[in-house]
């Protein structure tokens, strides 16, 4: 009995002690000596970008979640073909979220105190703070010192991202899987205030959802005759809308309050509420933004950490679409 009880302490521990290794490698100023100024030259690369088309800041930040959750954030989501891009779960990923950290790389090495110094990971990283605080999110420190993957294939990506139909026990479990608690998923889930999806992601919703009731029963019947007619049945699979009906361009927690009138987009988006187990948070992040922005500061430094190389695992990538 008392080995037994030992073997459980020596887990518990060395559990601990991996999880605060992961931390302890990535710290904020990082590049502090090899690289001062690479917060605020990414930050202006960004901004350069944002000016241009706002589709940087969903883009960004989706591609930072799709990179963290397929192999760990090791930027092997910017590796050009053959690689995760050609999963189908990665090839709506808009090009301004790849171009976003092409110019910001871009930048960085053009000081040549950095050039070939920072990561692609951590630029992706430092880029998705960025997209958040331009359209009105909380700025947060970011954690750095990641290193770039050499590895990427369609095949890792297979039931690695969650899906638009997923109840809450499947979005759970997914995000369980990588350290993330409920709280933090639905922190995560806000970000959906900027996002953007194709009309065939959510067409059963509105037009087939069943054998007896054409509409999803826990969509808004009114937002569900707007989003026929934003895709009707025949639309150019190109055409995406807005994940936030109201103010899809300001990162602010009216996602919440769309959740509580049945204005959740995909199924993953509206069981927050519908699902007892995870109303009260939906409830508490949509009656205080304060409340929303702490918990998605704390899920966002997380996802941040989520299967991670440092030290001398990885590389620097010279450039972020190909191995060195």
């Amino acid at each position: 009995m008392e080995k037994k009880t030992n073997q459980t302490i020596f887990s518990i521990i060395s559990l601990l002690i991996f999880s605060s290794c992961v931390s302890a490698q990535l710290r904020t100023g990082f590049y502090q000596r090899s690289c001062p100024n690479v917060e605020n030259i990414v930050r202006n690369a960004v901004r350069q970008k944002f000016q241009q088309t706002f589709v940087t800041a969903p883009a960004t930040l989706r591609l930072f979640f799709h990179d963290c959750f397929v192999r760990g954030c090791d930027a092997s989501i910017l590796l050009a073909s053959p690689s995760e891009r050609d999963h189908p779960d990665d090839m709506s990923l808009a090009g301004d979220g790849f171009d976003t950290v092409v110019k910001a790389k871009q930048a960085v090495d053009r000081d040549p105190n950095c050039r070939n110094k920072v990561s692609c990971a951590d630029i992706l990283a430092l880029a998705t703070r960025e997209v958040v605080v331009l359209t009105g999110g909380p700025s947060y420190p970011v954690e750095l010192g990641r290193r770039d993957g050499r590895l990427s294939t369609k095949a890792s990506v297979q039931r690695s991202l969650p899906q638009p139909g997923f109840n809450l026990n499947q979005l759970n479990s997914m995000f369980n899987r990588h350290g993330l608690s409920q709280t933090d998923m639905i922190a995560l889930s806000g970000a959906h205030t900027i996002g953007f999806a194709h009309c065939g992601k959510f067409s059963k919703r509105i037009y087939n959802f069943s054998p007896r009731t054409r509409i999803d029963p826990s969509l808004n019947r009114g937002y569900a005759f707007q989003l026929r007619q934003m895709c009707p049945i025949r639309v150019d699979p190109r055409i995406a809308i807005n994940m936030d009906p109201t103010s899809p361009r300001t990162f602010d927690n009216a996602y919440f309050k769309n959740l509580q009138q049945g204005r959740g987009l995909f199924t993953s988006d509206q069981v927050l509420f519908t699902d007892r187990r995870s109303r009260a948070t939906v409830n508490s992040f949509a009656n205080s933004e304060g409340a929303f922005r702490q918990a998605f500061i704390s899920a966002i430094t997380k996802l941040g950490r989520v299967g991670v190389k440092t030290g001398n695992a990885g590389e620097i990538r010279r450039d972020c679409s190909r191995v060195n």
